[in-house]
Formats: structure tokens, sequence, C-alpha cells
């Protein structure tokens, strides 16, 4: 059942946030808004960092539950507690801050993003083909060769092309297309956020009643 005190007081504290965005610092007569909306910003933080702690003990107490399974033990959980622990660990002996743990975790995370993103580029020409084959047509056509074209322009073997005078000024085009096209998806994320939360504003859409 829908409470519609939950509604109400969703509406409120939301109403309460936005208004402290939007009313200017020259008006100190409204101060208090804005005090009160730093307060809910630094409740919210705190929930999220508790449900972000939380998540990350389930997913423990999972791969812990796996490791002693009597049938078919997961091996790949030893390896992730055995990583978590060890970061956790040296996390609190020598802080997020020290030079030498953010150097170790780098030397982790950089390879494993390139491994990812070269899993990626592999599917994605992998898709196209099967696209290629299944839907024969002009948006198929177009859409394999700006694959290959890209795929060959983010490997950097397009830039001896770049000497020239008319395909150097196309190309350097075409290394900013990516740039828009980001930028492009950033505002359709900003516009799809900004209208949940609208709808939760105007109790539309009420997720925190259940």
């Amino acid at each position: 059942m829908r409470s519609p005190v939950m509604t109400a007081l969703a509406i409120a504290a939301g109403l309460i946030v936005l208004l402290g965005y939007l009313i200017p610092p020259e008006w100190t007569s409204l101060a208090y808004i804005q005090a009160v909306r730093a307060v809910f910003i630094g409740w919210a933080v705190v929930l999220a960092g508790i449900a972000a702690w939380v998540g990350v003990i389930h997913l423990f107490l999972t791969h812990l539950r796996r490791m002693s399974a009597r049938r078919e033990a997961d091996r790949y959980s030893v390896l992730v507690v055995l990583a978590f622990l060890a970061t956790a660990v040296a996390g609190m002996i020598l802080t997020p801050a020290d030079p030498g743990f953010q150097q170790a975790v780098l030397a982790i995370q950089v390879p494993v993003e390139a491994t990812l993103l070269g899993l990626l580029a592999v599917t994605l020409v992998f898709a196209s083909m099967r696209l290629f084959q299944r839907r024969k047509g002009v948006m198929a056509i177009v859409f394999v060769v700006s694959v290959v074209f890209f795929l060959l322009l983010g490997a950097g073997l397009l830039m001896p092309l770049q000497q020239t005078p008319l395909l150097g000024g196309l190309i350097g085009f075409f290394e900013r297309l990516p740039i828009a096209g980001g930028r492009g998806i950033l505002i359709g994320i900003a516009l799809g956020s900004l209208m949940t939360g609208l709808r939760i504003l105007l109790g539309a859409d009420r997720p925190y009643s259940g």
C-alpha cells in the first residue's frame, strides 16, 4: 500500500533541495533553505555510503558461501575474497592517498580496463558482421564501415594521413566526432534524470513506497 505521508515527505524534501539550488546567495532571508538542503544532501551521502557498504558485504558473503559450497565450489571466489581482503587491509593501513597504494591499484585496474575494452571492440566487430549477414541494407553497410573506420582511427593507423592538407582536417573532424557523441549521451542521461526527478516530485513515480 502506498502511503500518502511518504509521498508528501519525498516531494517536500525534493522541493527543498531544488529550491536550495535555485535561490541566489544574496537572499539572506531564505538562507535557512540552503542550510536544510545541505543537511538533506549530507544525509543522502551517508545513506549512499551505507548502501555501498551493504552491497560490498553482501558480495563478500556471497563469495564466501560459494567457496564453502560442498558441491562445485567456485575457484574464482577465492581470488575475489583474497583480492578484497588484500585491498581492504592495504587501504586501511596505507590510506587511499598513499602513492604506492594508488600505483598498485592502477597497475591492476588499467590492464583490466584495457582488456575489457579490447573484448568490447572484438564483440562489436563480431556483432557488426552478424548484422551485415542478417540484415543487408544501407544502414548495415554504414554501421560496418563506421566501426572499421573508427577502429583504425583509434588504433592510430590513419595518423600518416593527417600530414596531407585535405585529409588532415577531415580526420581531425572524425577524431572530435566521438566526443560530440559522448556529450550527446551525457545530455540524454541528464534529461532522463531530470524527467525522473520531476516525476518523483509530482508523485507520478513512487519508488520509495514499495
